[in-house]
């Protein structure tokens, strides 16, 4: 039976739309990369999405035909966003913009398969990116969060209704402003794309 991380972990991949709930997100093994810029015009960016699901499918066919664990679905796309002097994030001075993108594991991958998986796909494709892949541990714990439908650059009032729902409930921001990427942009039009937005929180 193939696994659906997306529904097993449905209270944080599928937030209520024109609903801030509060979540508290555990410790959750993710495949990232780094990098700085647009993401609507930066190469980078789209090498680093490439990557990324070339890895993250690699793994999941590798461990399939070693009959390790359960079969699963990919996960979708993750990003973390900020900038130097993150408190004063500017939603139009994208090309400063520093991001991490990810892609969640299941708990049973090891950092040792997901290195037979990276050498594998260097010896077939060998994407230009693949040495930044790293593999990680990531905590949120407690933060804020809602689905937002539509455009991604209409985000902004979506995240300023998260942020001040925050502060009205005692909640400072912490950490790293956080989307899940449940639409894919090549195959579904601007206002139905579904983007989960979480800001990470503490009293």
């Amino acid at each position: 039976m193939k696994i659906d991380y997306k529904k097993e972990l449905k209270h944080l991949y599928s937030p209520p739309k024109n609903k801030i709930v509060l979540v508290d997100v555990p410790l959750m093994k993710f495949l990232m990369i780094d990098g700085r810029g647009d993401p609507n015009n930066s190469p980078e960016f789209q090498s680093a999405v490439d990557t990324l699901y070339g890895v993250a499918y690699t793994l999941k066919f590798y461990l399939k035909k070693q009959g390790i664990g359960p079969d699963y679905t990919v996960m979708p796309l993750e990003g973390l966003w900020w900038m130097d002097g993150w408190g004063d994030f500017d939603l139009e001075d994208k090309d400063n913009w520093l991001w991490t993108l990810m892609i969640m594991q299941p708990e049973h991958i090891t950092g040792k398969q997901v290195l037979a998986a990276i050498e594998q796909l260097r010896a077939k494709k060998d994407p230009p990116r693949l040495d930044q892949v790293t593999f990680e541990v990531y905590e949120e714990g407690l933060a804020v969060q809602t689905m937002h439908i539509g455009p991604y650059a209409e985000e902004g009032p979506t995240i300023e209704k998260l942020h001040r729902f925050a502060k009205e409930n005692g909640y400072r921001l912490h950490k790293k402003h956080h989307e899940i990427y449940l639409g894919d942009p090549r195959r579904t039009k601007p206002e139905r794309l579904r983007t989960v937005l979480r800001q990470p929180v503490i009293k």
